[in-house]
């Protein structure tokens, strides 16, 4: 079957058709979205309780410390494959192509972790080589997807504003909806059931995309800046991606010869030596007069901040779900609820509450009472360590050797989501508005790599909360409080050199959702 749709060309004009005054290639990009989110948080969900339970119970009896660790490495390359996914749009295949290979091999990838339940491969193999594909899919699909919206609407303004509100409001429902299927099936059914289900609501995009994407018109269809030499390309992709391939089957047959822990550790220190350099070539070779070069300084301190943030707040997929399963509570009405579904709440908050911060915002900004970009980032760090002061009384009893009630974990959430509302979409609005044009992809992709090193931290983090450990999770829920609240008050500091630093531009950012 050719990708090419059937009735694509310019005059298929993405602005013709409108649906309640948006084009209805929004909605084709809509429930891509969603389903390809359902299937990402769905798996994730699932990945450490899957990676931790014992043999008997259908997993893989890793310790906390390994598992959490591969939860890092694999997050983490989630947001790092983006900055190749987009190169590939950009100069070979065009955003629509990426985005609908993409999804293919994500469903692959998802398919594949199903796969040991029918006896077919290993649980090793299916396991890793599925995680394999579904980071080399969503490289190809998430940057490419948001980037068709903003195209959508070349005029910009507040109706693009909307458009991307409605698009972010399918990345948080896509969120609820894949663990309550996938955890769901994963914990009461079979583990590759949960996996397998993850695949289906991949498959339900694609069907969507391939059925509504003649109203994207022109948008994303070509490679924006084609590659000069295609083929010498596509050979370097190939080369790297069978590389790859060929280290994972040999850890593999060992059965995790590399050390995770070790591997995370690793590619941490790569990640800040290689943002170091970055940051030093753009300051001191990159051409800039001196008012830039301070912007870029302040995207640098983002960048810090980012990373410093996600390392705190990603342990809801690790340590926090680890916590749902062990130590919660979850009898309900007779029914045990499983723990993935804990990972719902966040995602429930963001659209609760996401529409009252984009009025707050406004509003004092209407009345010149809208904190500062640097205050805004501290307010996100002193929520963050409300959530773990929240976990810390929480842990105290667990130390007693009790249960406790869902409502813990849910006012962590709810701290862990406001101070997300503070810091995320803020950052990434203030980052866009800073960079140098010539810079700006490349300062974007900072941002998410800063989001990368976060989640490597989190992981390597979240392996000291486990079984073993249970005495000691008061105190270290109480060193993560006092990280937060220290960066907090080091935000609060940087308020007059970052504001000064900046300039005039203005940093306001509407905030509809940090869903990403």
């Amino acid at each position: 079957m050719s990708s090419t749709p059937e009735s694509i060309s310019p005059a298929t004009s993405a602005s013709q058709a409108q649906f309640f005054g948006h084009p209805v290639g929004l909605s084709a990009l809509f429930f891509t979205e969603l389903w390809e989110r359902m299937s990402y948080y769905g798996m994730r969900a699932l990945l450490v309780l899957f990676m931790t339970a014992t043999v008997a119970e259908g997993g893989l009896a890793f310790d906390d410390v390994t598992a959490t660790a591969i939860y890092g490495i694999y997050t983490a390359a989630v947001y790092m494959v983006a900055l190749p996914g987009g190169w590939i749009a950009d100069r070979l295949l065009g955003q629509q192509q990426s985005i609908w290979y993409g999804g293919i091999i994500i469903a692959a990838g998802h398919f594949t972790m199903a796969m040991p339940v029918t006896g077919w491969v290993s649980d090793y193999f299916g396991f890793f080589i599925g995680m394999l594909l579904i980071v080399v899919g969503t490289g190809l699909l998430k940057p490419n997807i948001s980037a068709i919206v903003g195209e959508l609407y070349p005029e910009g303004g507040a109706r693009r504003d909307a458009g991307f509100s409605i698009f972010y409001m399918g990345i948080n429902l896509g969120a609820i909806l894949g663990p309550a299927v996938c955890s769901t099936l994963g914990e009461n059914v079979n583990w590759h059931y949960g996996f397998g289900a993850a695949g289906v609501g991949m498959v339900f995009g694609l069907i969507f995309f391939r059925h509504m994407r003649r109203y994207l018109g022109a948008a994303g269809n070509a490679p924006s800046a084609p590659a000069s030499r295609p083929q010498t390309a596509w050979s370097g992709i190939f080369i790297f991606l069978g590389a790859i391939a060929l280290v994972s089957m040999l850890a593999l047959s060992g059965q995790l010869v590399i050390n995770p822990a070790t591997l995370a550790k690793g590619t941490s220190v790569a990640i800040v030596t290689l943002s170091l350099l970055f940051f030093s070539y753009v300051l001191l070779f990159g051409g800039l007069d001196s008012a830039q070069k301070k912007r870029v300084v302040v995207i640098a301190a983002l960048f810090v901040g980012a990373a410093l943030f996600w390392s705190g707040f990603e342990q809801a997929g690790s340590s926090l779900n680890l916590f749902a399963k062990r130590y919660t509570e979850r009898q309900m009405f007779g029914l045990q609820v499983p723990a993935g579904l804990f990972q719902i709440i966040n995602p429930m908050y963001i659209v609760l509450f996401a529409p009252f911060f984009a009025a707050l915002w406004i509003n004092l900004a209407r009345r010149n009472l809208e904190p500062s970009l640097s205050t805004k980032f501290a307010l996100g760090f002193f929520q963050l360590a409300l959530g773990f002061l929240v976990m810390y009384f929480a842990s105290k009893y667990v130390v007693q050797g009790q249960t406790v009630l869902p409502t813990w974990l849910m006012l962590t959430y709810l701290f862990h989501t406001t101070g997300e509302l503070c810091l995320s979409p803020i950052g990434l609005s203030a980052v866009t508005k800073l960079a140098p044009r010539k810079f700006r992809s490349q300062m974007m992709g900072t941002w998410f790599m800063g989001a990368s090193l976060g989640n490597l931290i989190a992981g390597l983090a979240a392996g000291h909360f486990g079984r073993d450990d249970v005495a000691q999770m008061p105190e270290m829920y109480m060193r993560i409080v006092i990280f937060g609240a220290v960066f907090g008050l080091l935000f609060l500091a940087l308020k007059g050199p970052l504001t000064r630093m900046a300039g005039n531009i203005h940093l306001h950012a509407k905030v509809e959702s940090s869903g990403n």
